[in-house]
């Protein structure tokens, strides 16, 4: 009888801020990972059970704490729910200002997103730039709406506050500034060979499986597939602005659906965003940024509203689906929400077979997934337990980096 050569790697439950936690389960022969699977489990925060016992204003101060970084699409999916239920028309110039405060979201999440890359192999100096650079969009989103996280700017039928010519000279600053650093940030991504050693041939999607398993947002752009919602679907203002889908072969002229192209793919979005904010500023119409101004007027006619609403909007991560169901009433009957990261769990999969262990952090990490943390994993070798917490395994992935650069 022949003696198993492999063993299993238990890691999660890792998403315990989410609605949708998971666990992973890998079966490894050595340090190569064989087999993989997980487990979408049940505990989550209740926040679909609280907005259908609140009113749509309420709402939406719930919807921005779906997730900290994506408290714009969230908001704005929800808004154009509502709104498609309720038959409200939202004014041009808030369009406008939901598609500039959407790219800034954008550029704040790339950016993060960047630092915590590079973090997961060992080059925390990149980490430091890139949330040194970070800030700047984040005075920015304080400056025009009051806060630098949880915006509250969107509003039912609008947005709550305007932008204004004086704060123009404000916004040229803070996007001539990532006009003059993003090269720094596109040279020590996508030139350095340790960097490129890691992400290059790792965690490969191809378009075949990006499709299979409805992979969305840069996952899926990063294997050659040209999905956007504000290009496919154009919502809000994209229909008015020259935007297509940022692909990596347009920086490298070729795609692999590797690590590598996933962090092209971003960084070319960060451009993108700069330039589709401009093009707001200066195309910006003018008018009213509320299609019903007075919360209680507003309230009094949704609580005669019966319908349902669809509402869709391209956040960093990909597409975030909201729904409702209106019956006379404070609340609606129905709210369901589908982030981004439910649809990146299943290619995590073909990522990661053929992989180390040691890649785990950085394939995982590639996805941008909205997790808020890693927990543990338990190792079995014989009768012989191992906890490997976040800790050990960011270690582990630095070590690699180290190895490669010998």
């Amino acid at each position: 009888m022949s003696k198993k050569t492999t063993y299993t790697l238990p890691i999660g439950p890792i998403h315990p801020a989410l609605k949708e936690p998971v666990a992973f389960e890998f079966e490894t022969d050595g340090e190569r990972i064989i087999n993989v699977d997980f487990h979408v489990g049940h505990v989550h925060r209740g926040i679909e059970w609280i907005g259908m016992h609140r009113n749509p204003v309420q709402i939406l101060y719930i919807a921005e704490r779906i997730c900290g970084i994506c408290n714009i699409c969230h908001p704005i999916a929800f808004c154009r729910a509502v709104e498609n239920a309720a038959g409200i028309e939202v004014p041009e110039r808030a369009d406008y200002i939901r598609v500039i405060m959407a790219e800034l979201e954008r550029i704040h999440s790339h950016i993060l997103w960047a630092g915590v890359a590079a973090h997961e192999i060992g080059f925390d100096t990149v980490l430091h730039l890139s949330w040194a650079m970070r800030e700047k969009v984040l005075d920015l989103i304080e400056y025009l709406t009051g806060n630098r996280i949880t915006k509250a700017i969107m509003a039912v039928g609008g947005v709550r506050r305007d932008i204004t010519e004086n704060q123009y000279p404000t916004i040229n600053n803070a996007l001539n500034y990532y006009k003059e650093n993003l090269d720094t940030i596109k040279s020590v991504f996508l030139d350095d060979k340790s960097i490129q050693m890691r992400a290059k041939n790792c965690g490969i999607l191809t378009k075949e499986d990006a499709l299979k398993l409805c992979a969305v947002g840069p996952t899926t752009r990063a294997s050659g597939v040209k999905k956007d919602v504000r290009v496919d679907q154009a919502y809000c203002a994209y229909g008015d602005l020259n935007i297509d889908y940022m692909t990596p072969d347009l920086l490298t002229g070729e795609v692999n659906g590797d690590v590598y192209d996933r962090i092209v793919v971003r960084l070319l979005e960060v451009e993108q965003s700069i330039d589709l904010i401009e093009q707001c500023i200066d195309m910006l119409p003018a008018g009213d940024i509320m299609a019903e101004p007075k919360i209680p007027k507003l309230l009094a006619m949704l609580k005669k509203v019966e319908g349902d609403g669809i509402g869709r909007a391209e956040a960093p991560r990909g597409e975030v689906i909201h729904y409702v169901k209106l019956k006379a009433g404070d609340a609606p009957f129905t709210w369901k929400v589908r982030a981004p990261t439910y649809n990146n769990l299943l290619p995590w999969v073909p990522m990661l077979l053929g992989e180390e262990v040691a890649d785990i952090p950085i394939v995982a990490a590639s996805t941008d997934p909205c997790l808020s943390c890693t927990n543990r994993a338990i190792v079995i070798k014989g009768n012989k337990r191992e906890v490997l917490d976040n800790e050990a395994l960011h270690r582990m992935s630095v070590e690699k980096t180290r190895r490669l650069a010998l």
